[in-house]
């Protein structure tokens, strides 16, 4: 892959070095005495959210990937320790509710519609 084709790949919007930034800065905040715990509680509700938002976008990719052909023993590393029933068990599930990426785009559509 070129560095061009590199830099315009998509990225996942956030990584595990940003949270652990974002950890760090509110640590200290924490510490500090600058965060009550209604602000606390309030952050916990908006991480809860983007963790649901980022098990979709996972769930998404998972079934991107395997339309675009890739194989449970390409995705298994992903899922930790290369075993492949982690992504077939997932992928199993997610075809009780969606056959394909774009159907499973639509529901997390309708249920961002319904918030």
């Amino acid at each position: 892959m070129s560095e061009l084709e590199e830099e315009s790949r998509p990225r996942a919007p956030i990584t595990a070095a940003d949270v652990l930034a974002w950890l760090e800065e509110t640590s200290l905040s924490v510490r500090a005495g600058q965060l009550s715990a209604d602000e606390l509680i309030g952050l916990l509700g908006e991480l809860r959210e983007a963790s649901t938002a980022c098990a979709n976008a996972s769930d998404w990719t998972l079934l991107a990937a395997r339309e675009q052909g890739a194989s449970l023993r390409q995705i298994a590393p992903v899922f930790g320790k290369g075993y492949v029933r982690a992504p077939a068990a997932r992928l199993e599930k997610l075809h009780r509710q969606a056959l394909n990426s774009e159907q499973w785009l639509e529901i997390l559509r309708r249920k961002d519609e319904r918030r």
